[in-house]
């Protein structure tokens, strides 16, 4: 996939392009750098394009080189993830990670992202996140923890922010994706899913059915 880095103007645009092959992405956390290659290598193989290594240890930080590596080989684009500071920012973009995620929303965090050039997935999950979020320039956020939420607050969250787009994170698989997706809900986020073979088939039989 060619993305070049975008300005902040042209984050959400960004997002749009990079989520426009698969309405799932894969998120590899704590796995190790050999186990994080084969998850990463399932979810392209499925035909995930998107991958986030949470970065939280320097075994985080090799899985993500490592990680960002083989995408490169295969055209495809590593994020990293559980960004919580802005220092952790410069040994993302050092790895080669093509965006960040957060699990809450920190405008420092979002504007150190902006200086880096880097997009954002902020995590939010309250109106008043939201509107921050939105406040600060973000057009796509990542919803957390989206099962505790519920597929309804998608819904009613359509109603006053209709232009934002979402990525739903937290206790998300195979079986209860579609119903999220359904909601309004643009990406889905699978971690565990991907080490279960019946799940592996539930997605793959969701992905075909998305394009």
């Amino acid at each position: 996939m060619s993305i070049t880095s975008p300005t902040p103007a042209s984050t959400a645009a960004w997002f749009d392009e990079a989520f426009s092959t698969a309405p799932l992405m894969a998120i590899l956390r704590g796995t190790g750098v050999e186990r994080a290659v084969q998850l990463a290598t399932t979810a392209w193989d499925l035909g995930i394009d998107a991958v986030e290594v949470t970065l939280q240890s320097d075994e985080d930080l090799r899985a993500l080189r490592e990680v960002v590596r083989l995408a490169e080989l295969r055209g495809k684009i590593v994020g990293a993830g559980t960004i919580v500071s802005p220092r952790q920012i410069p040994l993302a973009v050092a790895a080669g990670a093509r965006y960040l995620v957060s699990p809450g929303l920190d405008p420092r965090v979002v504007l150190a992202a902006q200086e880096h050039g880097i997009p954002i997935l902020p995590g939010v999950s309250t109106p008043s996140e939201v509107q921050i979020a939105s406040e600060l320039g973000l057009g796509w956020l990542k919803a957390f923890p989206a099962q505790w939420l519920g597929a309804g607050w998608f819904r009613h969250i359509r109603g006053p922010f209709p232009q934002l787009r979402f990525v739903a994170t937290g206790g998300m698989d195979a079986t209860n994706a579609q119903q999220f997706l359904d909601a309004g809900v643009r990406v889905v986020a699978v971690g565990s899913a991907l080490e279960d073979p019946q799940q592996l088939h539930l997605l793959a039989d969701l992905l075909s059915r998305r394009n």
